[in-house]
C-alpha cells in the first residue's frame, strides 16, 4: 500500500544536469572498490551533494578521496584530493564543509584553501566503524551515522550527535547499516536511512536531548536500500534508494506521494534541494551523473544558510 488514498505515487522524471568530466574520470582498482564494488573497476562514485551560499554544488568522490565544486554555470573544479574516503557533506554556517570520511572520521574542509582539519577522529580512543552521512540542526549540533560494514548480520551501526560545544552523544547503537540522516523542519524528529534493513527509521528527540521509541517509518525492497535523504519545508522526506533507480517522497505520515525517476542508472545515492527552491538534485553514482527534478514542495531551511 502506497498511501491511505490507495493511489500510486506520482512519477516525476528527473533530467541530466551535468556529468563528471572525462578529465576527472579515473578507472582503476582501489581498496574501496574491492570492498564495496567487488569485481568492478569504476572511474568515480559521487555522493554528498550540498549547496553553498553562492549556489555552488559540492560533491564527494569516495574511492579517490576527492571533493568537487560545480559552479552555477556547471563548471567542475577539483577542490581537494587527499588520502581518504569522503562521503557525506554538510556545510556549516561559517562556510566550512563538514565531511564524513569513512577512514578518518568527521573532517572540516576550507573550500578556498583546500585545508582539511580533523574535528572528530574517534570516540573515547576507539575508531569509528566508518562514518557515512551527517546533517546540522538549527543550533549547529551535528548528527552523523557510523555505518561501517554493518547489516542484518551485524546490527551494530550507530548514530551520534556532536553538539556545538563538542560533547558527543550516542543516540542509536543497534542499526543494521545506518546511512542517510535527517531532521524534520522542527528539529524534533530524527530520520535514519537503514540501508541493509531497507527501512527509514523515525524517532522523536525528547526535551532532554535523548531519542526514544525509534520505529520503522517506511519499508522498501531491493538489492540495496535507502541512502541519502533531504527534507522539505512541508515536512516531506525525500529518500534516495541505491538500487531502485530513483528517489521516493514520503509525506509526514509516511505515505508515498512521489517517485523521482532517474533517466540514467539505478544507483541514486544522495539528494539535496537547491536552497529556497523546489528543485531537487540527485547523485547517480554508477554513471557519475548529477540529476535534477522539479518537485511540488520547497526544501527546508538549512543551517548553512541561516542568518
Amino acid at each position: 500500500m502506497w498511501n491511505l488514498s490507495f493511489t500510486p505515487p506520482q512519477v516525476v522524471d528527473a533530467r541530466v544536469l551535468t556529468k563528471i568530466p572525462d578529465a576527472f574520470r579515473k578507472p582503476r582498482r582501489t581498496e574501496w572498490c574491492d570492498a564495496n564494488k567487488p569485481g568492478h573497476v569504476i572511474d568515480s562514485f559521487l555522493e554528498g551533494p550540498s549547496f553553498d551560499r553562492e549556489g555552488n554544488l559540492y560533491v564527494t568522490d569516495i574511492p579517490y578521496g576527492r571533493v568537487f565544486r560545480i559552479s552555477p554555470k556547471l563548471e567542475w573544479s577539483l577542490v581537494v584530493e587527499y588520502d581518504g574516503w569522503p562521503n557525506g557533506i554538510a556545510i556549516h554556517k561559517d562556510g566550512s564543509l563538514w565531511i564524513t570520511d569513512y577512514r578518518k572520521g568527521i573532517l572540516a574542509l576550507d573550500a578556498k584553501s583546500g585545508k582539511i582539519e580533523t574535528l572528530l577522529g574517534h570516540r573515547n580512543s576507539e575508531s569509528f566503524k566508518g562514518v557515512n552521512d551527517l546533517t546540522f540542526d538549527a543550533a549547529g549540533d551535528c548528527y552523523f551515522t557510523d555505518q561501517g560494514q554493518t547489516g542484518m548480520h551485524d546490527p551494530t551501526g550507530r548514530v551520534y550527535r556532536r553538539r556545538a560545544n563538542g560533547h558527543l552523544d550516542l543516540l542509536i547503537g543497534n542499526a543494521p547499516s545506518p546511512n542517510g540522516v535527517a531532521l524534520d523542519p522542527t528539529g524534533k524528529v530524527l530520520f535514519v536511512a537503514v540501508t541493509r534493513g531497507n527501512q527509514v527509521w523515525r524517532g522523536p528527540i525528547l526535551p532532554d536531548n535523548t531519542v526514544s521509541k525509534i520505529g520503522a517509518f517506511f519499508t522498501f525492497f531491493g538489492a540495496s536500500g535507502p541512502d541519502g535523504m533531504a527534507v522539505a519545508k512541508d515536512g516531506s522526506l525525500v529518500v534516495a534508494h541505491a538500487s531502485l533507480g530513483g528517489a521516493f517522497v514520503l509525506n509526514p505520515r509516511g505515505e508515498l506521494t512521489h517517485y523521482v525517476k532517474s533517466p540514467v542508472g539505478t544507483t541514486v545515492t544522495n539528494v539535496a534541494f537547491r536552497p529556497g527552491t523546489p528543485k531537487l538534485v540527485m547523485t547517480e553514482s554508477s554513471t557519475g551523473t548529477i540529476l535534477e527534478a522539479d518537485l511540488p514542495m520547497e526544501g527546508a531551511a538549512l543551517f548553512s544558510h541561516a542568518k
